[in-house]
């Protein structure tokens, strides 16, 4: 039996107990939305292994949009990952000194985190149905800077 949209093992998730479940939610686990749930649905499928696909449709498509960013130090992005908001939503300080938060932390996210060539530092790519944001920081996720934020030119 599925217990989720995207495929994952709910059993064997870390987050169970606070998750209410993607397919019980319809794509809400966590009361936000997740983006691969969002895709599924949107075309009529009631989990990503339906899609007739080999590959994910949606993760090559955001892959070849981080790409054509042009960001010449970042390592080859080979996937994305499902994450929580929370777990990647960085604080970025702005030259005013606000602190801000750019994602959802109750929301699914397509993401991963990339070296940095010849640096200590990573970038973390984070996209769901409308942005795309780049990010900058060292390995405990301080000093962050947001390198590309940018609205998604999403053609149905």
């Amino acid at each position: 039996m599925r217990n989720s949209i995207c495929g994952i093992d709910c059993m064997k998730c870390e987050l169970k107990e606070t998750c209410y479940g993607c397919a019980a939610t319809e794509g809400h686990p966590f009361h936000g939305g997740c983006v691969l749930a969002a895709c599924c649905l949107s075309n009529g499928y009631e989990h990503c292994g339906k899609c007739h696909n080999e590959k994910c449709r949606l993760k090559e498509q955001m892959i070849a949009e981080f790409c054509m960013l042009g960001i010449e130090d970042m390592e080859e992005i080979t996937g994305l990952n499902a994450c929580k908001g929370s777990y990647i939503n960085l604080t970025y300080t702005f030259s005013s000194g606000q602190a801000v938060k750019m994602l959802d932390d109750d929301k699914i996210y397509l993401g991963n985190q990339l070296s940095k060539k010849d640096s200590s530092r990573y970038y973390g790519i984070a996209a769901d149905e409308s942005v795309l944001i780049v990010s900058e920081y060292d390995a405990d996720g301080s000093n962050a800077e947001i390198i590309v934020y940018k609205k998604r030119n999403i053609k149905r």
